[in-house]
């Protein structure tokens, strides 16, 4: 096959929607398929606007997203693409983003009658409430189920995302889960020398926390639960890993926590692996890769009962799961765990052996297989085409003013 695929977020940028689309292009091309990229330049590249041959990579404008300057939202490339898509037809286009380029993504390709899916990996219509735009959660709800239902089908990483959405009335959801490289994410790469920078011993449990320091991640959470820890248990040490515009608040809160700043490869690896328990606060998550890197190294995790965690875990086995509506449960938990060394121990190594059945060649069989099906049931350039889903204009508003703030 040749897939275009089209996204506004991709290394070197660092978050789970860049990482899981590297490994499915990467998957794609080892079984001999031609992928060619279309994302924004990013800020150490060149303005001439030109795709890169040799990476199959078409460049496009953006604009940084306030408070992520490092991250960039695509514009609109409509035209540039029906020209690009017109000279050199792909048999399928997948869309992983939901912003303007994705948008101006879908559109061109229904115009070229070229068969075209889609990917759900943000909850943005949850995040509005995040950041005191809670009257956005509709008609950012609106937006999201206008804009896939205009695709042939849409990948949501989860059974039970898959529900909720259908319940929402979106249409062609396809399970496709997410992978961890447990070979790269392994206990193995647990560092005494590391640990004894963060002021650590062999008997004094280390607390980590993975991602975004930012507000959609329920971070007030983690700072109740972290100051019940050290209150019970004053040798515990905390770890986070990430940045963010929480960070300065979270280090004000939290003034003996080590703030290690954004790790990757293999130093991120080593980072999980030198831990002891992984604190996941986040409700807001699609699936939360993090949650299967840290069973991977051998972590117990405490997180509720959601999304990866919710599909992974094996309650009090692997981990800890705790139901969505008791924030005080997760405390006690935490707790718990960070005061019994053996009960830690126990789940991190039924943790690692139950990610090591989450290896990636399934989900990159189930991402072809969708692709595979949607260019079978498409008419092609000579058939007649299902008539466009329009935007409601609300909704449409509604984006560009998410956009904006």
């Amino acid at each position: 096959m040749h897939v275009a695929v089209v996204t506004e977020t991709y290394p070197p940028e660092v978050n789970g929607v860049s990482m899981t689309l590297a490994r499915m292009v990467g998957g794609l091309r080892a079984r001999g398929h031609r992928v060619s990229l279309v994302r924004p330049r990013q800020d150490h590249e060149t303005r001439d606007g030109g795709g890169d041959t040799a990476a199959a990579e078409t460049l496009v404008a953006g604009w940084p997203i306030p408070q992520y300057p490092h991250l960039r939202l695509g514009l609109p490339a409509g035209a540039r693409l029906r020209r690009l898509w017109s000279a050199d037809r792909p048999d399928v286009v997948h869309v992983a983003t939901e912003g303007p380029l994705g948008f101006s993504a879908v559109r061109a390709a229904r115009l070229l009658a070229l068969p075209v899916t889609s990917d759900f990996r943000t909850n943005f219509h949850a995040y509005a409430s995040h950041y005191g735009m809670a009257w956005l959660q509709r008609p950012l709800l609106a937006y999201l189920r206008a804009f896939h239902n205009r695709t042939a089908a849409t990948t949501v990483p989860t059974e039970a995302l898959r529900r909720r959405l259908r319940a929402d009335g979106f249409q062609r959801l396809t399970v496709v889960s997410r992978g961890v490289d447990t070979g790269r994410f392994d206990p193995a790469m647990r560092s005494d020398a590391l640990r004894r920078t963060w002021g650590a011993g062999a008997d004094e449990p280390v607390l980590l926390y993975v991602g975004r320091l930012a507000a959609e991640k329920n971070l007030a959470l983690l700072v109740r639960s972290c100051r019940a820890v050290a209150a019970a248990v004053p040798r515990a040490r905390l770890v986070l890993v990430g940045d963010g515009p929480l960070r300065g608040w979270l280090q004000a809160e939290l003034p003996q926590a080590h703030f290690a700043g954004p790790r990757h490869g293999a130093d991120l690896a080593v980072h999980y692996a030198s831990a002891d328990l992984f604190l996941f606060p986040s409700l807001t998550e699609t699936f939360g890769n993090v949650v299967a890197e840290a069973m991977a190294s051998g972590l117990a995790v405490l997180a509720f009962d959601h999304a990866a965690a919710a599909q992974l875990i094996e309650p009090g086995q692997s981990g800890v799961v705790v139901a969505c509506d008791n924030p005080q449960q997760f405390e006690r938990s935490a707790v718990a765990l960070a005061s019994s060394t053996a009960t830690r121990a126990a789940m991190g190594v039924r943790a690692r052996r139950r990610a090591t059945a989450q290896g990636w060649d399934g989900v990159i069989d189930a991402f072809e297989a969708m692709l595979r099906q949607a260019m079978r049931g498409h008419p092609g350039p000579g058939g007649a085409r299902p008539e466009a889903t329009p935007l409601p204009p609300s909704s449409a508003g509604a984006a560009r003013s998410a956009a904006r703030s």
